[in-house]
């Protein structure tokens, strides 16, 4: 026999046993798994929607399950602010995901610790981090209903009359965001100065403007004030600091389920329902365009409402504009669009936010194109191995070629998908892999470097034609088209689609 004391997980493999005799040998391979209690939690519990006896706790899996699945978790919670802290007492032992609500044992205004011990067949693991302290609202603390401003344009002061200019956020073809502060009040807010040389420019600015007086919904972005002077058009907006929903998703500390996809496409839903109650298209979801509200939550925004148009009866609308990746066949096509095309480019946002892929991908934006004129896409094997075929069948039923046959924000919202995870719902889910959604960032963030590029390449390209003045030596052209050749490969497109896709790079992915 062989004994292998204090076994470790390192001794976890294949064994074989030789017999040998003067005839012959024989031999038998056993393989040994070592079973050992889990590592603690990944990072400690993280406390959300505060109420004044409840609240949810979210935390990370932990790093090392024992060699054996995760049954559950055990989360304890500890009273502070008395003379001397409590113990530690026992909130469940029968939580089976990385979240939990705790509804009872929490008292307005009590102030608490929690942390989560892992569980397998082995045994249960050391306690994670403790959360920070946490102090329990009271009923005078309810939140306040969001008041909404409707927008006079100030024709009579310039911006910086009222608020202090700070850093750059952001930069687009419309303009650049920048951060403010208001002068009396010191209200943080972002300013849109918009780039409004040419008359339509500034009709576009102006129409954005009053665009956003119709759309006061806690899932959009608002806008606070307006300023149209002859040397410059600025939109103040609320300011929002969670950032772009993707980007918080691939954070290791942030729990990534299709539960909670599930409720960041409800969000979503939500907000693009009041949207086109309005009759008001938005035309350039994508994953940029959803926003978290603060840094910790999980609430979210719609923002960016440049491209967005409002219905008329009798006045079919068509566009040239989008991004390609996230664009319905209609607009490709030069059709008319209406509410349906943005209800594609949600079952776009949803394929990525569960799989970390995008169903129309191609190698190139001609590609991307065709392959969402054909609306032709599939649900990777392994990349949705862990989803549900009501996802799926969510999803499936927005990216339809006919635009009458998807599913509305009101239908969508009533899909068994979203009523399958419910707050009283309670099946057990899984953590989805972030590897993919981190793969697809990159990819989109070296697109935009590129287009950033191909827009140089453009400017070269007119500034070296023989009528050009001050043209420089076409071996300078010749040498950045070679050390730049693989970013030029969009515009090899055929005709029908190429102004399409020079479109699309001015318009939504700068």
């Amino acid at each position: 026999s062989v004994e292998i004391s204090q076994a470790c997980p390192e001794d976890t493999g294949s064994y074989t046993v030789v017999v040998r005799n003067r005839r012959g040998s024989a031999q038998h391979t056993i393989s040994l798994s070592v079973i050992d209690r889990p590592h603690p939690p990944a990072s400690h519990p993280v406390v959300s929607q505060l109420s004044t006896k409840s609240l949810v706790l979210s935390w990370t899996g932990p790093s090392y399950d024992g060699g054996t699945a995760i049954s559950g978790y055990i989360i304890e919670v500890r009273q502070e602010g008395l003379d001397k802290p409590g113990n530690w007492t026992e909130v469940t032992s029968r939580c089976k995901n990385t979240s939990y609500k705790v509804r009872s044992g929490l008292e307005p205004l009590g102030e608490y610790r929690f942390r989560v011990r892992a569980c397998n067949s082995a045994g249960v693991s050391e306690p994670s981090e403790e959360s920070d302290s946490v102090k329990m609202a009271t009923a005078k603390q309810k939140e306040e209903p969001q008041s909404y401003v409707t927008v006079t344009i100030d024709t009579t002061h310039k911006v910086k009359d009222h608020y202090s200019v700070h850093e750059k956020l952001g930069v687009g073809k419309f303009g650049q965001v920048f951060r403010l502060s208001h002068k009396e009040t010191g209200q943080v807010c972002a300013g849109k100065f918009y780039r409004a040389r040419s008359k339509k420019e500034k009709v576009a600015a102006r129409n954005e403007i009053e665009l956003m007086n119709c759309l006061h919904h806690p899932k959009l972005v608002q806008c606070l004030a307006a300023y149209d002077t002859p040397s410059e058009i600025v939109m103040v907006l609320e300011y929002i600091a969670g950032g772009e929903l993707f980007e918080r998703i691939v954070d290791d500390n942030f729990e990534h389920t299709e539960p909670t996809s599930a409720r960041y496409m409800q969000q979503i839903l939500e907000g693009m329902q009041y949207v086109h109650k309005q009759n008001i298209v938005h035309l350039d979801l994508k994953p940029e365009n959803i926003v978290c509200v603060d840094t910790t939550g999980t609430r979210i925004k719609i923002i960016d409402f440049g491209l967005a148009s409002k219905l008329e009866s009798g006045k079919p609308l068509m566009v040239m504009h989008g991004t390609p990746e996230f664009v319905a066949p209609e607009v490709i096509s030069y059709e008319p669009v209406g509410l349906e095309t943005d209800m594609w480019s949600i079952g776009v946002i949803c394929f990525i936010l569960l799989s970390g892929e995008s169903p129309f991908q191609g190698n190139s934006d001609a590609e991307t194109l065709t392959l969402v004129t054909a609306a032709r896409y599939e649900f990777d094997q392994e990349s949705f191995e862990d989803i549900s075929d009501q996802a799926k069948d969510f999803i499936s039923s927005l990216l339809r070629k006919d635009r009458r046959s998807r599913l509305s924000c009101d239908e969508a919202l009533a899909h068994p998908w979203m009523a399958s995870f419910t707050p009283l719902s309670r099946r057990p889910t899984k953590s989805l892999n972030k590897e993919k959604m981190r793969r697809f960032l990159a990819k989109r963030k070296w697109k935009k470097t590129g287009k950033a590029v191909l827009a140089l390449q453009r400017m070269a390209n007119l500034s070296n034609r023989p009528d050009s003045p001050g043209s420089s030596s076409e071996g300078n052209t010749n040498t950045l088209a070679h050390k730049h050749n693989v970013l030029l490969e969009p515009f090899i497109a055929d005709d029908s689609s190429s102004q399409f896709v020079s479109s699309s790079f001015s318009f939504c992915d700068q």
